[in-house]
């Protein structure tokens, strides 16, 4: 028997596609259910078997046991109010939005005596690749999933949120929302900010041809998610502004210091820093290599 019998997902894409995915491959779930803005990609969805059935009417949102928010988050407000309406007391509604204090305040707005129901999630996972065909069942195998909790969510609740994670494969952290946003705005948006920075100012310039010819590896990896969705992040970075401004500022700070020593012909300040960064991203890597190590194999 599956864990659910009807989830309901607004945004198909890669998400909330791998959402469908990884439910169907672990038999989780009876049918689901996708809304989706473009009527095109719906419509791919349901060709490539990622939902079991397409839908316009939020009417369908009526006997769900989960509905999944997985739509940019600038988009959520409006989905939280349109679903409002006919959320029943069992279904359980949970997002996969990169920032949590804007979505917590949108579903506090428009869900009302229904916020108990209402667990935010943030699955750490994706691709620079956006939409249905980038969506795979293994997208959330071993990686993490951050629930911010509420004072208001009933145990139940959060446990079929959690549930339903760990079906994708998911390990499941808690943050507070505020300690999550501050936390993803320094090793998330601020990187990918910095990304589309560099590749903008490259492909703005005269001789921008020329550059991208000698791009190689360490260019390729600094940049690859600038390839991410526009939209997406442009909502991302203004759902965080303050945390993100904040992190944009102390990131300065570090071009000034090595901007000094280079202005100094300093040698070994430039060295020192150099080194207290490797240091760090080594372990960094070493810990990501044990827990992969760790992963159960297929």
């Amino acid at each position: 028997m599956s864990d659910f019998n009807k989830i309901v997902i607004f945004g198909v894409g890669l998400i909330g596609g791998s959402f469908a995915l990884a439910l169907k491959t672990a038999r989780a779930a009876s049918e689901i259910v996708g809304f989706e803005r473009s009527p095109q990609l719906l419509e791919e969805a349901l060709r490539l078997g990622v939902i079991d059935r397409a839908a316009t009417d939020m009417r369908e949102v009526a006997g769900a046991d989960l509905v999944l928010i997985a739509a940019p988050v600038g988009q959520m407000p409006e989905i939280f109010a349109s679903i409002a309406p006919y959320l029943s007391e069992k279904t359980v509604v949970t997002d996969g939005g990169s920032t949590k204090g804007d979505v917590v305040a949108a579903a506090r707005a428009a869900l009302g005596g229904k916020i108990a129901r209402f667990v935010p999630a943030h699955p750490i996972a994706g691709a620079e690749h956006s939409g249905v065909t980038a969506a795979r069942s293994d997208l959330f195998q071993g990686r993490k999933v951050v629930i911010t909790p509420l004072p208001e969510n009933d145990m139940e609740a959060r446990t079929r949120v959690e549930q339903a994670w760990q079906q994708c494969g998911a390990t499941i952290h808690v943050l507070e929302a505020g300690q999550h946003d501050r936390v993803f705005a320094a090793v998330s948006h601020l990187p990918h900010l910095l990304a589309f920075a560099l590749v903008r100012d490259l492909a703005c310039r005269a001789e921008a041809g020329i550059f991208f010819d000698f791009a190689a590896s360490g260019f390729r990896d600094f940049t690859r998610i600038a390839a991410s969705h526009p939209e997406m992040w442009r909502d991302i970075c203004l759902a965080n502004r303050d945390a993100l401004l904040e992190e944009i500022d102390t990131y300065q700070k570090q071009v000034e210091e090595f901007k000094i020593a280079l202005q100094n012909n300093d040698g070994a300040a430039l060295e020192e820093r150099f080194a207290v960064a490797r240091s760090a991203r080594r372990a960094w890597g070493e810990r990501l290599q044990a827990q992969d190590a760790d992963m159960p194999k297929k």
